[in-house]
């Protein structure tokens, strides 16, 4: 092999995925490791490239065939000095993601926020098909955004573009993670859903859903979107109403970057047309009908690959291979 493998990471909060991937898009090996919290977050960085050399030294591929590392990272990062400013999940403030992996592996590295690398990712292989002006969604335990606009990823002053999770939904509603009141992820996200459906339980203790968390201990998106399909009203009122603020968010941002594609991916997206068609009702009823006239919304295909395969994506971007 000569210089052809691009090593793809996506960092989550509990396993990071690693992907070894071809100029292509093709993955020649995929696989995952545990995230090892440490306070200079030093730790999974280091695991991250111990994980990598046992992979090419087991199937043969020497460290002078990688082009380059792409790293997605969760947090507000600083994609062009590879600096995350802070990442909740992970316990990482003030890193220097760059210059850290780049000097332990003497291989060019490449890092943007994890929304934004799965929105790469998407319109590379995936449901874009190289759009020039996208928006990805990401519902999944907390609300992610990926913008794209006029070809490029918009990342804005300090890194905070496309965090569209933490546009305020509701001034009255529930507290956030990030300290404030009313985000769409309190909402919209798979957490923001069982939190709904647990109010109907406390209202109404003898509803399909009550019967479910009875049995379980515990209520999931998963069970309010089962129990939808089977018809249950209360769980379809839940996913009308999560749509309906959803589509409104949709609808503002269309008319903000008139994007010609919305992919909704992560974990709740599992659900299929059961969430789309009334995020799509949603849309269109709020949006300009100038910007839904051009705008396709559809679930994201990647799936969990989408990281890694943005990652090595925007090491392609920035070497111009």
């Amino acid at each position: 092999m000569n210089k052809s493998v691009i090593v793809g990471v996506d960092i989550g909060g509990t396993t990071v995925k690693i992907g070894l991937i071809t100029i292509s898009g093709e993955i020649i090996q995929k696989w995952e490791i545990k995230t090892k919290k440490s306070s200079d977050g030093t730790s999974v960085i280091n695991d991250i490239w111990e994980s990598v050399l046992s992979k090419i030294t087991e199937i043969s591929i020497s460290k002078e065939d990688i082009l380059g590392i792409g790293i997605g990272a969760p947090g507000f990062i600083d994609g062009v000095n590879g600096y995350v400013y802070e990442a909740v999940n992970i316990g990482w403030k003030e890193m220097k993601l760059t210059d850290y992996m780049s000097n332990k592996t003497g291989l060019p590295v490449f890092v943007e926020n994890d929304a934004n690398i799965a929105v790469l990712g998407e319109n590379w292989l995936g449901a874009g098909h190289g759009a020039s002006d996208i928006i990805a969604v990401t519902l999944g335990t907390g609300v992610g955004g990926g913008i794209i606009a006029a070809g490029s990823i918009l990342n804005g002053a300090n890194g905070t573009a496309g965090e569209i999770g933490h546009i305020t939904v509701d001034p009255t509603g529930y507290s956030c993670n990030c300290g404030r009141i009313g985000c769409l992820e309190t909402v919209a996200s798979a957490t923001g859903i069982a939190r709904q459906a647990m109010k109907v339980i406390e209202g109404e203790p003898n509803s399909k859903l009550a019967e479910i968390y009875q049995s379980n201990r515990e209520i999931t998106a998963k069970h309010v979107f089962e129990l939808a399909e089977l018809g249950d009203e209360e769980s379809n009122r839940i996913i009308v109403a999560t749509a309906d603020t959803l589509g409104l968010v949709l609808a503002n941002l269309a008319a903000t970057l008139n994007p010609s594609k919305i992919l909704i991916g992560g974990g709740v997206s599992k659900a299929g047309e059961t969430l789309l068609q009334p995020i799509k009702n949603s849309f269109t009823k709020y949006a300009l009908p100038r910007t839904s006239e051009v705008c396709e919304i559809r679930i994201a295909e990647l799936g969990n690959d989408a990281g890694i395969i943005g990652a090595a994506y925007l090491v392609k971007e920035k070497m111009n291979l």
